[in-house]
């Protein structure tokens, strides 16, 4: 299955951020591929679970860059952090309980393309600004 790729459009021009959001999309397609290959519950969970925490552990990151650099967008960036955490985890929640079925897998990937948005206009708007630090 043909999953997300990390193209130069998704490059922030911060080495760190880059690296994490390379890994949070090879996470979101190992996720893909265990659904895709109705791999067993115990193993999806453990994707999901991994997927979660490095949302959390990422988004913790670029908010501390954030509040370090003094940059100006920090209120709206951390309240999509919030919302997108909280969908994500609504999601593949339901995706732990019901499968994957076709409406879940849906959501997931229209979630990540959310994701993917946000990192080509929010997240290239704080690798310009952390590159001027």
């Amino acid at each position: 299955m043909s999953g997300y790729e990390f193209t130069k459009k998704l490059e922030t021009g911060n080495a760190v951020i880059d690296k994490e959001h390379r890994e949070l999309i090879e996470a979101v397609n190992k996720l893909l591929d265990a659904c895709h290959r109705g791999e067993g519950r115990a193993s999806m969970d453990t994707t999901i679970k991994f997927l979660n925490n490095y949302v959390n552990q990422h988004f913790s990151h670029e908010e501390q860059l954030q509040r370090e650099s003094g940059y100006p967008g920090i209120a709206s960036h951390r309240a999509f952090h919030d919302q997108y955490k909280k969908t994500l985890q609504e999601i593949t929640n339901a995706i732990s309980v019901s499968g994957p079925t076709i409406a879940e897998l849906t959501k997931l990937n229209k979630h990540v393309r959310v994701l993917i948005s946000h990192i080509t206009t929010e997240d290239k708007k704080l690798g310009e600004f952390l590159n001027q630090k």
